[in-house]
């Protein structure tokens, strides 16, 4: 009799200590980074960011081990990589404010690369977790290049402006782009290739947001003969899947054409459309 209690004693014993983990009661998870979604010729950031409950740390490698234990449910897995010229809350990105001298309230137009992922997950007791944080890539190219025609196309000394409703907030967890602001546009002359002599603009963006996005730019002049112009084009249309394919950078191309009129030279744009960038220098 006692013998048969006492087997049935260890019996319990062993079946109580019968655990696929350290943790019986809690889980624990490693996440790995896939930077596979990015644009050519863009490297993998060097360091990323992983929060999930009241858990936040950074990491340099491809995979990272969370070194805390948590209570079984659902959680948000929130992983991106600190980017030059914006900051992130949570998960929503805020594009810095210009360095340019302009007495304008710019964005900046050349942040660094951006990439997020967000996912909902359950972590269940008694279990280690493995999960891949799909980096998705946040920051798009845009290029403008603009073709100058008639007489005073060789005697345009420079040309700057901004682009409106561009997009200086991101919540990555719903793809939500807000806050419309201004960016800078300074274009510089193309002086190889086919595209020689045209002028080009190229910014980073986070997307567009608004229903309309404007170019307003200034013209100016060798000698200050003619007077400069002032331009504006609108680009809503030829923008408004902008916040697509961030991938693949953007070139857009149209001819500005000047005509005289009462107060002197003005210039409109030609309907843009995307161009081949090929290899374009500027000076």
């Amino acid at each position: 009799m006692a013998a048969a209690a006492m087997a049935l004693s260890l019996t319990s014993c062993v079946k109580d200590e019968l655990h696929d983990t350290p943790h019986p009661d809690h889980g624990t998870l490693t996440v790995s980074a896939d930077w596979t979604e990015r644009g050519e010729g863009i490297p993998a950031p060097g360091k990323w960011a992983i929060s999930i409950g009241d858990y936040t740390a950074e990491e340099t490698g491809i995979t990272h081990e969370v070194r805390q234990l948590f209570e079984p449910g659902n959680y948000r897995l929130t992983t991106y990589n600190p980017a030059d010229g914006m900051t992130v809350a949570g998960t929503t990105a805020t594009i810095s404010a210009s360095s340019s001298r302009r007495g304008d309230a710019l964005i900046s137009g050349n942040p660094g690369w951006l990439f997020t992922a967000v996912q909902d997950i359950a972590i269940a007791k008694d279990h280690d977790h493995l999960f891949t944080a799909a980096m998705r890539q946040q920051v798009r190219q845009l290029t403008l290049i603009i073709e100058p025609t008639g007489d005073t196309a060789d005697k345009i000394e420079s040309i700057a402006g901004t682009l409106s409703g561009v997009a200086s907030t991101l919540d990555f967890a719903t793809a939500t782009h807000g806050n419309p602001s201004d960016v800078e546009l300074d274009f510089t002359k193309i002086t190889e290739g086919t595209d020689a002599d045209k002028w080009k603009a190229t910014v980073r963006l986070l997307g567009i947001t608004g229903d309309v996005q404007q170019l307003a730019a200034t013209v100016t002049f060798a000698g200050g003969n003619p007077k400069p112009v002032n331009i504006e084009s609108d680009l809503s249309e030829v923008l408004a899947r902008f916040n697509t394919d961030k991938t693949s950078p953007l070139t857009l191309g149209g001819s500005m054409v000047d005509a005289p009129g009462e107060a002197g030279i003005t210039a409109t744009i030609d309907k843009w459309e995307e161009v081949d960038a090929g290899n374009i220098n500027a000076q």
